[in-house]
């Protein structure tokens, strides 16, 4: 039986229409929910970018330790896939060069921290070592794989301790801080607040940071010619232009660097490379990185800058070193190298390469910027 309306059309048929209706409004409500959405999240990110760079009112918006905050739930994430660990401990050079470092360093009855213990391994060769305690500290999931392998192993001596280092107090001063806190960017993984922060609460006067010596170096560098990607205002590509796009230009940070993996992406350093940043870190204080580096080389490979690659140097006496520089054949390869972009920039034997790096803070490197310039061989001063 058919139920009518008042105007004479059947039920079945009206629900028909409404529900044919509906169909119909349904992609049109999503494509503008959809639009309207998106322009908000631009707009909000937008804001956001321009608050961030105007700290006095951003601090009216953001939480004070929002980034490092962020930082630390990345580094939990990161550091407890067995991917990120995989990489390190098939690192020889690294796990040689800790080796050796903890040979030399580590005596007898020590008390060591293990700053960021990860699986665990550094703190097994100071035990074995001869540590009369050591204090490994982690703060991501891997800490339950550590505790693990150490009773695998039977490892004796060593206290897996779930906490972040800023958070940690020890019974006691320790006589060592056994670390591997550096970035691709060297600071990137807060190491100087982090080992300072140990450092000043909790070493004995006289012990020892393993390691404590670091080279940073920003060098000018040629790409292979089939590996050059320039910026897109830069190409043209099959006789179409892309220069307009230079009033375009991206404002993310991250747009104008290139984190490299490949050592055959780079063909050579334009100059000869030497250390833009040195120190210790038994004797660092936080406020005496400086804010602004310079540094020039003299050109003596000549042709093309691509870009300034950051790597950087520790050092345990004066005979052992570990590399993260894309040219060194002993280099340790789980590190990348990060490249600052810059636009073709021609050279000649004998010109001056100049480089101005500034930078807000040293482990963000979203607030690092960098402008050159050649200055022609023979040009006055």
């Amino acid at each position: 039986m058919v139920v009518a309306f008042a105007d004479g059309f059947p039920q079945a048929q009206r629900f028909g229409s409404l529900f044919d209706l509906i169909s119909m409004a349904v992609p049109v409500l999503k494509r503008l929910s959809a639009a309207v959405f998106s322009a908000l999240g631009q707009a909000l990110d937008g804001s956001a970018a321009w608050l961030r760079k105007r700290p006095a009112l951003a601090s009216w918006v953001f939480p004070a330790e929002d980034q490092a905050s962020e930082y630390r739930r990345f580094n939990v994430w990161s550091f407890s896939r067995f991917s990120q660990q995989e990489q390190m401990l098939a690192d020889g050079p690294r796990m040689a060069f800790y080796q050796e470092a903890i040979r030399r360093e580590v005596r007898a009855g020590d008390r060591v921290i293990d700053l960021g213990t990860g699986t665990g391994i550094l703190a097994a060769l100071a035990s074995r070592q001869g540590a009369r305690q050591v204090y490994a500290l982690d703060h991501s999931d891997i800490l339950q794989h550590a505790r693990e392998l150490a009773a695998h192993n039977r490892l004796t001596g060593v206290d897996f301790v779930a906490i972040h280092s800023r958070d940690y107090d020890a019974s006691g001063p320790v006589d060592v801080i056994l670390h591997e806190q550096m970035g691709d960017f060297l600071f990137d993984e807060a190491m100087v607040a982090n080992v300072i922060d140990l450092r000043d609460r909790l070493l004995k006067p006289g012990g020892r940071i393993v390691p404590s010596r670091f080279e940073l170096y920003c060098e000018p560098v040629k790409v292979r010619d089939d590996r050059r990607i320039p910026f897109i205002w830069e190409l043209k590509v099959l006789g179409y232009d892309y220069s307009p796009l230079a009033w375009h230009r991206p404002q993310e940070p991250r747009y104008y660097r290139h984190n490299g993996t490949d050592l055959s992406l780079i063909e050579h350093f334009v100059g000869t490379p030497s250390p833009a940043l040195t120190f210790d870190l038994h004797t660092l204080q936080a406020d005496q990185l400086p804010r602004e580096i310079r540094l020039t080389r003299t050109v003596t490979h000549p042709g093309r800058i691509d870009g300034f690659v950051v790597y950087f140097r520790t050092l345990a006496g004066d005979d052992l070193a570990l590399s993260s520089s894309p040219l060194d054949p002993g280099r340790a390869p789980h590190w990348g190298f990060p490249i600052l972009r810059t636009e073709f920039t021609p050279c000649a034997e004998g010109d001056h390469v100049e480089l101005t790096l500034t930078v807000e803070a040293w482990d963000q490197p979203d607030t690092w910027r960098w402008q050159h310039r050649v200055v022609p061989a023979g040009a006055p001063d």
